[in-house]
């Protein structure tokens, strides 16, 4: 049975059947506070005769009308589909279904707020939950119109893909939102939002005329909403996006919402995109943050171009969909927002990530074979996401800025309101730049893994160098050597600081790639490959430039050459190269006048994973001293207000362990204590709060009391984390009951106690887990969604990294041979986690 699944082979018979016309979906959110009314009319011609099925995931059906005749439900609705015999060359089918809200973050999640008791809705289809509200075709290269009419509270905001209609009364306090049908769109990016959303109205001048737009968040929430900061961002997005593309924005408005217990960042609803309620500030926040949230609505914005006015045909190039989003908001935030720096910022976060993702056993290519919707919902990764956009970088340097902007003008010209494959795309890009790029596909797109590339350099007695050259390796994934365009930068040491003494651009390929412009010339102190990160590899220094980079921890005056720097000094720790204890030193060396606000918060999230994971046991505790130590004068001496303060406050309160010197925590919490410029905010609060009671020295008491200052939904979830971070037996074992065991607890919420559990010094603590988790791991991914099966992985015990959490994983794999490939993934990249600090433990236990 296919139970919820869909496979490709069935969606490409399926389309060889049919083909969509019209949606019009009529939604009562008024029935019960469990499940809503959906009836879905659907046109569609067919191949006459023919036998298909619709999806639709349900409670109960209540009637199917196909061409005016009644099929009963008991026999035509199973296992997520609707079935549709004798179908003729033009159709018209009418459910009527009783569909349930969701607590997940999927389908139509139902969320009230703590604060005024108010409901609020929002819709969550990728990949294949609008089969939750109404029956459809859930596949992306059967795109039609949708009309939607909704009815509810008459003082709710309803919002959808097209522009909101006056309502109509349809009972006591009740109304009805008849919407106009939208252009042909898949049914993934369709949407509904619905409740008392407070919102901001702006409008902006397209080639399309103008465009209204909509900011808008809970009620509750609109004192904290920067709403003029999002407008800019939105607005700037729009004039790059529309030059860079040569196509006037596709829909009729734009509105951005954001909502509470949300799974991902964002999503690119057409012209109606939901965004992490996060994102809207309670207090102050690292600037870090701040970008990142410009970057997610640029990264949506470009989506309505690239994935909505031309969507991929199957989820196969889904990582098209997704690099490409990435790749164009940071070019447009580089170019046309303040954030000048943000190729910086990608190369610290996205790169970071492709890197560590494609080292874990499920790498995969690019272009990953995409056999069913289970593929789809476990190829959601670094791979996807920022490999893919790592090589489109890498994409634009082989073939040029320009030939690439000329090839996505005609694809868009071309392909507008239709589906597409990547060799569509792939002859655009020919033609633009006459170069062949089958052969770049082949070896970029359909391969895995990743590169190292390392400068071997000699020099005579003269100090001039001799021979030099790049020597290219394999570092996981398919054994592949590929081309690179790159720059080697290099660099001489003038009163402490590194100044650029060359810049050679090149391409590289092989396992050996000489760099004849270096012979005869005085060596280096520095040779930095892939200068200006152009490339997709992880790097290495030769042994004198090693030296030189420690040796000058912030020599760097360009942050880009310093992201570099810094990331592979970390990538030889995590890779067992070096020595935790050894990092440690220069990683605090670094923090120490560290203003680039990304690069800050990736360097003490690399100390804490050194402290917990990759140091030997035995050498945890005084590097725990030192690092707190360190860490607490580094706050105190800190800029008065600066993003340097707030991040190194933060990451000391979450450092703080049973045992430790409480005090300025204590203090800075109940306001005996003072930095200059901190800001006591609420978030700020429950963070030196958290701190307190991971280490013992406060309660329920205090927590309750905290909660009652703070009570909404993430006063909630930061109290379920504070409690689970508790250091006693019965804190973790509540933590376990309600995140792992309670099928009523929302996402968010197993979110934030996953995290409170998972920090503990004493493995005692989580000990008891590591059978439970591996015994009832199969039994969760069949019980619970996706996506909360996600956040329950979570509570795999990480901090017992060692052998024997290792040796009971490995032994949970290869007596599960037979496991859904979803769970064997996540449980292997768990496994791999692990296997790497143990390596690196090891590795640090050698070097001491």
């Amino acid at each position: 049975m296919p139970g919820t699944n869909l496979t490709r082979a069935e969606a490409q018979d399926r389309a060889a059947i049919v083909a969509t016309e019209s949606y019009v979906v009529k939604l009562d959110l008024t029935t019960s506070p469990e499940t809503f009314r959906s009836v879905t009319t659907v046109r569609f011609t067919a191949t006459p005769g023919a036998s298909s099925f619709i999806d639709l995931i349900a409670p109960s059906v209540e009637a199917i009308t196909l061409n005016g005749e009644s099929l009963d439900p008991a026999t035509h609705f199973a296992d997520s589909r609707i079935s549709l015999p004798d179908l003729a060359a033009a159709n018209e089918l009418v459910v009527d279904a009783t569909c349930a809200y969701m607590n997940t973050g999927e389908g139509l999640h139902r969320f009230v707020d703590p604060v005024d008791n108010e409901v609020y809705l929002y819709t969550q289809f990728e990949v294949p939950d609008s089969r939750r509200i109404m029956a459809v075709f859930e596949q992306p290269d059967l795109k039609a119109t949708f009309a939607f009419s909704v009815t509810g509270p008459d003082h709710w905001q309803v919002v959808s893909n097209a522009i909101t209609p006056q309502p109509e009364p349809a009972g006591p306090g009740t109304a009805t939102w008849t919407f106009p049908a939208t252009g042909r769109i898949s049914s993934y990016i369709t949407a509904l939002v619905a409740g008392p959303y407070a919102v901001v109205r702006d409008s902006v001048q397209t080639r399309a005329g103008t465009i209204d737009l909509g900011v808008f968040c809970r009620t509750s929430m609109l004192p904290h909403l920067d709403a003029d900061n999002v407008l800019a961002v939105t607005k700037a997005g729009f004039g790059f996006f529309e030059e860079m593309f040569d196509a006037p924005y596709p829909f009729t408005k734009y509105d951005q919402l954001f909502t509470p217990e949300y799974n991902m960042g964002a999503m690119e609803n057409a012209g109606c995109v939901t965004i992490n309620e996060l994102y809207v500030f309670r207090g102050k926040v690292p600037d870090s943050t701040v970008e990142r949230r410009a970057l997610t609505i640029l990264h949506e914005l470009a989506h309505m171009w690239f994935g909505d006015l031309v969507t991929m045909k199957w989820w196969d190039d889904l990582w098209l969909n997704e690099s490409f989003a990435e790749w164009a908001s940071t070019v447009c935030q580089a170019e046309a927002t303040g954030w000048h720096s943000a190729w910086t910022t990608f190369c610290t976060h996205e790169k970071a990530w492709a890197y560590r993702q494609d080292q874990l056993s499920s790498t995969h290519p690019i272009v990953a074979p995409i056999r069913d919707l289970h593929d789809v919902e476990v190829n959601f990764d670094g791979i996807t996401y920022a490999k893919g956009a790592s090589v489109l970088k890498q994409l634009v340097a082989y073939v040029g800025r320009d030939p690439f902007v000329a090839g996505l003008r005609t694809y868009f010209a071309k392909h507008a309101w239709s589906n597409t494959t990547l060799g569509d795309l792939l002859i655009e890009l020919e033609a633009a730049s006459g170069r062949d790029l089958r052969t770049w596909a082949q070896l970029w797109l359909e391969t895995a893994g990743v590169n190292v590339l390392t400068p071997q350099i000699d020099s005579d007695d003269r100090g001039l160098v001799s021979a030099a050259s790049i020597a290219q390796t394999c570092a996981s994934g398919d054994q592949q050597l590929r081309p690179h365009r790159l720059v080697v930068g290099t660099y001489d040491v003038i009163d402490g600081a590194f100044v650029r003494t060359g810049r050679h651009e090149l391409d590289v390929d092989g396992d050996n790639t000489p760099l004849p412009m270096l012979i005869g010339q005085p060596r280096p102190a520095l040779v930095l490959v892939n200068d200006e990160d152009l490339a997709y590899a992880k790097i290495r220094f030769d042994e004198r430039s090693l030296a030189t980079v420690l040796a000058h921890p912030r020599g760097f005056a360009e942050t880009l050459p310093h992201s570099l720097a810094v990331a592979t000094v970390w990538d030889m720790t995590r890779d067992g190269e070096m020595a935790a204890s050894d990092y440690l030193p220069y990683a605090l060396a670094v923090i120490d006048g560290e203003r680039d606000s990304a690069l800050l918060r990736n360097l003490l999230a690399q100390v804490h994973t050194c402290l917990v994971h990759y140091l030997a046991p035995e050498h945890r505790d005084d590097a725990h001293r030192l690092v707190i130590a360190r860490g607490l004068e580094l706050a105190q001496a800190a800029p008065a207000g600066s993003d340097a303060q707030l991040q190194l406050v933060t990451a000391y309160a979450a450092l703080i362990a049973p045992g430790d010197d409480t005090t300025t925590l204590a203090g800075l919490y109940d306001g005996s204590v003072t930095l200059p410029g901190l800001s006591l905010d609420t978030d700020m609060r429950w963070t030196l709060l958290t701190g307190l009671v991971a280490a013992g020295a406060a309660g329920d008491e205090q927590i309750q009391e905290e909660l009652e200052r703070d009570n909404t939904s993430t006063g909630r979830e930061r109290a379920a984390r504070a409690r689970a971070s508790a250091p006693t037996p019965a804190a973790k074992a509540v933590a376990w009951a309600c995140g792992v065991e309670d099928v009523k607890t929302p996402n968010s919420v197993i979110q934030a106690l996953a995290a409170g559990f998972n920090r503990a010094t004493d493995p005692a603590l989580l000990q008891p887990y590591m059978a439970r988790f591996l015994d009832g791991a199969l039994g969760i991914y069949e019980s619970r969604t996706h996506a909360i099966a996600e956040e329950i992985n979570g509570f795999y015990p990480a901090g017992l990294a060692g052998p024997d959490l290792l040796a009971a994983t490995n032994a949970w794999l290869e007596e599960h041979t037979d496991a859904p490939a979803a769970v064997q993934r996540v449980m292997a990249e768990n496994r791999d986690g692990v296997a790497r600090a143990v390596a690196a433990q090891e590795r640090d236990r050698a070097g001491a």
